[in-house]
């Protein structure tokens, strides 16, 4: 006779934590323009009948305007995959498959960008400073580009959701320190695939992180024909 095998799969064991970052270097942030996805947009429509135009002049205040991640609720914010991107990146530091991280760690969104809908963290401390970065293009061309920048200090709460059962909340708020510390976010970081960084986008944990009462699993009824 075959042998069979009983496999119980057991409800997912998600918990939250609120963590308080204080920046420990800049923040630079760089949104993608909704004018520049417009252009792009245009010429591709245009296709093969699309020539190089008039280089227009570059108005540096909007595209620094531009740059910003700004909510429904009209303030400044991080992206929040960059927090869950971070944290997965920081797991093969400890040696923890990122394959896995990237099924037990989420963060919840404080809001949604205007124009996107792209979920954001809150800034809840400092004002951004315009600030002027040299990059370098694909071509090799030398370019400025306007973007804004927090000065270290800037604050804000994030929500961590996690699989308990995968990791702990000791585990949750050491990954964390390890993003702050060696990861870093946004524009700039430490952990740049372009580069080795400019040690932007760093933070620490500023007091404990607060843990949310574990809801239990909803459960879902068929109702019976009549």
């Amino acid at each position: 006779m075959p042998v069979t095998q009983k496999i119980e799969i057991n409800a997912p064991n998600f918990q939250r934590a609120v963590f308080g970052i204080r920046g420990s270097s800049y923040l630079v942030i760089n949104n993608f323009a909704q004018k520049a996805k417009q252009l792009i947009k245009e010429q591709q429509e245009k296709g093969s009948t699309a020539k190089r135009g008039v280089r227009v002049a570059k108005d540096f205040q909007a595209d620094y305007e531009a740059a910003k991640h700004v909510s429904t609720e009209g303030w400044c914010g991080i992206p929040a995959p960059a927090f869950r991107d971070a944290m997965i990146s920081a797991c093969r530091i400890v040696g923890f498959p990122m394959t896995q991280g990237k099924l037990g760690v989420f963060v919840i969104a404080d809001g949604f960008e205007v124009d996107t809908g792209k979920p954001l963290v809150k800034i809840t401390k400092g004002e951004p400073q315009y600030f002027e970065a040299e990059v370098r293009l694909p071509t090799g061309v030398c370019d400025l580009r306007a973007r804004p920048r927090w000065a270290p200090g800037w604050e804000a709460q994030v929500t961590i959701e996690f699989d308990a059962d995968m990791m702990s909340l000791k585990d949750i708020t050491n990954l964390m320190m390890r993003v702050g510390k060696q990861v870093g976010l946004c524009e700039g970081r430490n952990d740049s695939k372009k580069s080795c960084g400019q040690g932007w986008g760093a933070f620490e944990l500023v007091g404990e992180p607060a843990k949310e009462k574990e809801k239990k699993p909803k459960v879902f009824k068929i109702p019976k024909a009549s």
